[in-house]
């Protein structure tokens, strides 16, 4: 019996976030898709939406799986803040060395390439980005630090960590990475009083 030609949709997003994610927005077209994915153009329209409908679908895939990682490298800040901060880069050091995904992280070159989105996007863009800022600060102030040092470092830590996901695309070393990372907990570590 013939009948619709069924397709692994998480399969499909996962190869259209990667294309989104090595190439970025503006420069994939719905032909790049339609090749990552193994789908028409029409399976793409029909199952997956048009490219704005399915980037977003990828950016919240991309923000939900990294973010729910954050989350739980986070989780025992309020024993062990400077601890849970190292584990927050090490999710970002780990994506950067795996080698079967591309280097940079989707949400920060997406927010580089606002001018050139729909409204949506650009907003979907800064709002990903922001919850990294919320979940740091979260965590610091669960850890001790005041709201004030808590927001600050907070705006710190997210913006290495995205400039993490920047230097790899520059080919930056493994290890400069980490002393970037390094550098960071140090000042960290001084406001909290302690190393743990």
């Amino acid at each position: 019996m013939a009948g619709k030609k069924q397709f692994d949709i998480a399969a499909a997003l996962d190869a259209a976030m990667i294309q989104f994610w090595r190439a970025g927005y503006a420069d994939t077209s719905v032909d790049d898709l339609s090749r990552a994915t193994g789908l028409n153009r029409s399976s793409i329209y029909s199952s997956l939406g048009d490219k704005d409908t399915l980037f977003l679908r990828c950016l919240e895939r991309y923000s939900t799986r990294y973010g729910e990682k954050y989350d739980a490298a986070l989780s025992g800040a309020a024993d062990r803040p400077l601890a849970a901060a190292r584990a927050f880069f090490d999710v970002t050091l780990e994506r950067i060395a795996d080698p079967g995904l591309p280097d940079g992280c989707l949400v920060a070159q997406t927010v580089m390439a606002t001018p050139v989105l729909s409204a949506a996007v650009a907003a979907r863009a800064r709002e990903a980005i922001g919850f990294q800022h919320t979940r740091l600060r979260d965590a610091l102030k669960a850890g001790r630090l005041d709201d004030e040092a808590a927001d600050s470092y907070a705006a710190h830590l997210a913006a290495v960590n995205q400039s993490l996901a920047v230097l790899s695309r520059a080919g930056t070393s493994t290890e400069q990475l980490r002393a970037v990372v390094d550098v960071a907990l140090g000042a960290l570590a001084q406001s909290l009083g302690a190393r743990d």
